[in-house]
């Protein structure tokens, strides 16, 4: 009976270490193709997330800047019109 638990204790340890050993290689393969992927993303000069981010901002800041304007645009153009209704235009003199 010792001889046989000894031996599931060594197949056992054995393969808790083939375990580890796997866990490991998993790491390592992991870790090379990320740093595969992230020098193909650098040559290629793909924008990072953070720029996308904040040029996503920025557009987003120049639209609502883009559509105030027009409502001040609008605003000024009904000016104007109130107050050409109430002055007729002059006719150019023919001097």
């Amino acid at each position: 009976m010792t001889g046989e638990k000894r031996i599931f204790d060594d197949l056992a340890r054995l393969a808790g270490g083939a375990v580890d050993a796997l866990g490991a290689v998993r790491q390592e393969v992991e870790a090379r193709a990320k740093g595969q992927v992230d020098a193909a993303l650098q040559r290629m000069d793909v924008p990072t997330r953070e720029e996308v981010d904040t040029t996503r901002t920025l557009a987003a800041n120049a639209r609502a800047a883009g559509e105030d304007l027009a409502v001040r645009v609008a605003a000024l153009e009904a000016r104007i019109a109130a107050l050409e209704a109430r002055v007729p235009p002059q006719e150019p003199s023919g001097e």
